[in-house]
């Protein structure tokens, strides 16, 4: 297969030769190794690699793909990162509007509407990013099935390694991965990628952030085992007594011949086994729930996890394979219109949270991650959502270990195509009800369960934000319905197509409501709990008036907390021209246009990870109604 230009500008080619989406956990060859937590099957392509930057796809490097290319007029970037921030393109805040609005008229490709050919791959700007690596194989990695991950990319890539093509994928936010097997050696590999700032796909990537491009998370290989844990899901469910459940996981294996017999593991902490049993080994391996006792629950005030373990081992009865995974029982329903979790009310005391960095922007480091979780607990807050788009993997580890209770979003939000000048004027709108649109959003949607599934503090799968709501968003409601009944589903815009109310969201999800609205929705026979995904919206002086949203607590059972706008400024450190100091500049400080300016600053922290003055205001009211 040969790759092709306008794959950029049709909505129903969103991947090509792309691996099946699966659970996040790591696997390692021995018990040695998964004690270091070091694996010998893995190997990170992160660092430097060879670079050229193009305005449009038709001044890229064509064959910068092929090994005999002269790479050197390259530059170099460092992996992962922004191109932007690595002085090419130029740096760009907009909140709702689309990037492009005053420079070029652009509408999306629909049923009723042409093909669009040439709508990004011909235009006379749509920056290209040319990156070019060798690498040989880990010994660890050798003579075994070899598999690519690429963690985060925006907005659209192409892969080949040796000169051949791999695969294309969007869905800047979740991870794509693809099969290096047939064409890889042990040495000398030539692996490139070509990424596109924008495609079909920024129509659904329309989020308030800087608009950056490039390859900004991990790149890591992965060998596999001759006999390979591909996916499981585990089933640890707490019945309505909060001490007893059930225990149960389905999972997928891989390899050339699959036979040999599947372990799996359930301890406490403190080393008790709740669990021991094994099955042959299968494609498909279900082990069905045992009934546990003197279970203890995971929540965010005891955040308790078992130990999980996966092991396989072949037909000579040979350890091949090691599989470790922290787990918690949890409920979350809803009874008389409250939402419980382990039969207790609710109460989200949140913050919405980008990935930021104010040297790199959204490539972030665990440690950044840890002193946000940090920030967050000693100051009361005890739900995040994560806005708009999945984070990166270690964050819902670190979420399930500190007891955060997760709104897990889909990489959605069509802004731009139904909200004009603050107007709800959806003629436009996507995903709207067009099927052209229909398998991409279903397939975030899929995406951000099959990575994410295992993980006891995602108590809600969000359907994206600002996407107004018809069809299309009613079927990835309906999907996560069909996948997973421990978890509820969040959407806040039915709130602005009433039509769909009873079709979609489990929640009365609003933003920015007054209290006097919410008081008249929860006096007025509500049909649903209530909660504000986005509130009090923190930017200059603001957040006075917390008062007035925590008392609702005390005078509506069905008033379950919500979410600030939100954690960290989105502003980056850059050297004044005049004075040679660091300083923090924001949105239309690089004289980017349109842009919505300081709107890109309206955190609880400072973009250099200094709490504002306003975290006291938080800290009080969220710890008082704890």
């Amino acid at each position: 297969m040969n790759a092709k230009m306008t794959w950029l500008d049709d909505p129903e080619v969103f991947g090509v030769n792309k691996l099946a989406a699966h659970s996040d956990h790591l696997f390692y060859p021995s018990k040695e190794e998964m004690l270091k937590k070091e694996s010998s099957l893995m190997q990170s392509l992160n660092g430097v690699w060879q670079f050229a930057y193009a305005k449009n796809a038709k001044e890229r490097p064509i064959d910068f793909y092929k090994p005999e290319y002269d790479a050197s007029g390259f530059g170099s970037i460092e992996v992962p990162s922004h191109i932007e921030l690595n002085h090419h393109d130029k740096i760009h805040y907009i909140n709702t509007m689309y990037p492009w609005e005053g420079h070029i008229y652009r509408r999306p490709v629909k049923e009723d509407t042409p093909e669009g050919i040439g709508l990004f791959s011909e235009a006379s700007y749509n920056p290209v990013g040319a990156y070019r690596t060798t690498f040989d194989l880990a010994p660890g990695l050798r003579n075994k099935p070899i598999t690519i991950c690429f963690e985060g990319v925006e907005q659209a890539m192409y892969v080949w390694l040796n000169g051949v093509f791999i695969g294309y994928a969007e869905d800047s936010f979740t991870p794509s991965e693809f099969d290096l097997t047939p064409f890889i050696k042990e040495q000398g590999n030539v692996l490139c990628v070509e990424v596109h700032k924008r495609s079909c796909a920024a129509f659904l990537e329309d989020q308030d952030f800087f608009r950056f491009f490039g390859i900004f998370r991990n790149v890591t290989l992965y060998a596999k085992p001759e006999l390979h844990v591909e996916d499981f899901y585990v089933k640890p469910e707490l019945a309505e007594d909060q001490r007893s459940g059930s225990f149960g996981v389905e999972m997928k294996l891989s390899g050339k011949v699959v036979k040999g017999t599947v372990k799996i593991y359930l301890r406490d902490q403190n080393g008790k086994g709740l669990l021991a049993a094994q099955m042959p080994a299968s494609e498909k391996v279900i082990f069905a729930p045992v009934t546990l006792e003197d279970i203890t629950p995971w929540s965010h005030e005891i955040p308790y996890l078992y130990e999980f373990l996966i092991e396989v081992y072949n037909e000579a009865n040979i350890l091949v394979e090691l599989v470790p995974y922290l787990v918690g029982f949890r409920r979350i329903e809803i009874k008389d219109n409250m939402m419980l979790l382990n039969g207790k009310r609710l109460r989200l005391l949140g913050v919405n949270r980008h990935e930021w960095s104010a040297k790199t922007g959204r490539v972030i480091t665990k440690e950044e991650m840890v002193w946000d979780i940090g920030c967050m607990l000693r100051n009361g807050i005890n739900a995040v959502r994560t806005s708009h788009y999945p984070n990166q993997i270690p964050w819902y580890t670190l979420c399930d270990e500190a007891g955060l209770y997760v709104m897990a979003e889909v990489n959605m939000e069509t802004h731009g195509s139904w909200q004009k000048m603050g107007a709800v004027e959806p003629s436009w709108n996507l995903p709207g009800s067009d099927k052209k649109w229909l398998a991409a959003v279903l397939d975030r949607a899929k995406t951000n369960f099959e990575v994410f599934k295992n993980h006891p503090s995602i108590l809600f799968w969000s359907l994206g934000n600002e996407s107004y709501a018809e069809e299309n968003i009613a079927a990835m409601h309906d999907y996560y319905k069909a996948v997973d009944r421990s978890r509820l589903v969040h959407y806040e815009g039915v709130h602005h197509n009433r039509a769909y109310e009873d079709r979609i969201s489990d929640v009365e999800s609003r933003m920015y409501a007054r209290p006097a609205e919410i008081i008249a929705y929860l006096e007025n026979q509500p049909k649903k709990p209530f909660i504000l995904c986005e509130y009090m919206h923190d930017m200059g002086n603001s957040l006075g008036g917390m008062k007035d949203y925590m008392e609702l607590f005390d005078r509506f059972e069905m008033y379950q907390g919500g979410f600030i706008w939100d954690f960290i400024d989105q502003g980056l450190m850059v050297k004044d021209e005049v004075t040679g100091a660091q300083v923090i500049r924001y949105g239309g400080d690089f004289d980017d246009r349109p842009s919505d300016y300081e709107f890109s600053g309206n955190g609880i922290v400072f973009a250099t990870r200094e709490e504002k003055p306003a975290m006291q205001e938080v800290k009080y009211y969220y710890e008082r109604y704890k």
